[in-house]
């Protein structure tokens, strides 16, 4: 455990930080999951606002985001056609 008061308010901060990151996360798993299972256009906007979120945040990389966003857009496009 810290001893110097300065570590002892750091480790508050980065539990507290890694609960928020930990929620974001969740939120986005779920909703990528859920649009890969269920391709819809309003699962779709669900997996978008919970990347974007998650990159606003800087829990996900923005790139990764947009990576994401990509692939599951071509998913539902692909389901579509057929």
């Amino acid at each position: 455990m810290p001893v110097l008061k300065h570590a002892q308010k750091k480790l508050r901060q980065d539990k507290k930080r890694t609960r928020v990151n930990k929620a974001y996360r969740e939120k986005l798993a779920l909703a990528v999951k859920t649009m890969r299972a269920k391709p819809t256009k309003k699962s779709l906007e669900l997996a978008y606002r919970a990347l974007d979120k998650a990159a606003k945040a800087k829990v996900v990389h923005p790139n990764k985001a947009a990576r994401l966003k990509s692939r599951l857009s071509r998913l539902l496009k692909n389901v579509k056609k057929k």
